[in-house]
């Protein structure tokens, strides 16, 4: 792999990689190319494997209440509605639903995987 001189160009090599901003969940996973049988390229986006939720840090719980959505969760825990997927992470659901589903449930709000600290941490 080349040296980068410059910082910012290892900025630019991430952002060629990726079409997807930096606070997506699709961020830096770049894409790749299937041949069909009829030489037909299809580009795809290359599949994201979910992180070891017991790699998280805590930084609280929250008891599920009526009218809770994951992205009202994320808005109000993390600053930012479009990192429900991120709370999603921490507590394996196949559908972002079932998080808020059923009132009384308890649900991890964490650090992103890596990222030290928290109430565990």
């Amino acid at each position: 792999m080349a040296s980068l001189e410059n910082p910012l160009d290892a900025v630019a090599l991430a952002q060629a990689t990726t079409a997807y901003p930096r606070s997506s969940r699709y961020y830096g996973l770049g894409t790749a190319r299937f041949t069909e049988a009829d030489g037909h390229e299809v580009t795809y986006l290359r599949r994201r494997l979910l992180p070891a939720p017991e790699g998280m840090a805590d930084l609280t719980t929250h008891t599920v209440s009526t009218g809770d959505r994951p992205d009202l969760l994320g808005a109000r825990y993390l600053g930012n509605a479009e990192q429900w997927w991120r709370i999603a992470d921490a507590n394996p659901v196949l559908d972002p639903r079932e998080l808020t589903s059923e009132p009384g449930r308890r649900i991890r709000i964490t650090l992103p995987s890596g990222v030290p600290g928290g109430a565990n941490g």
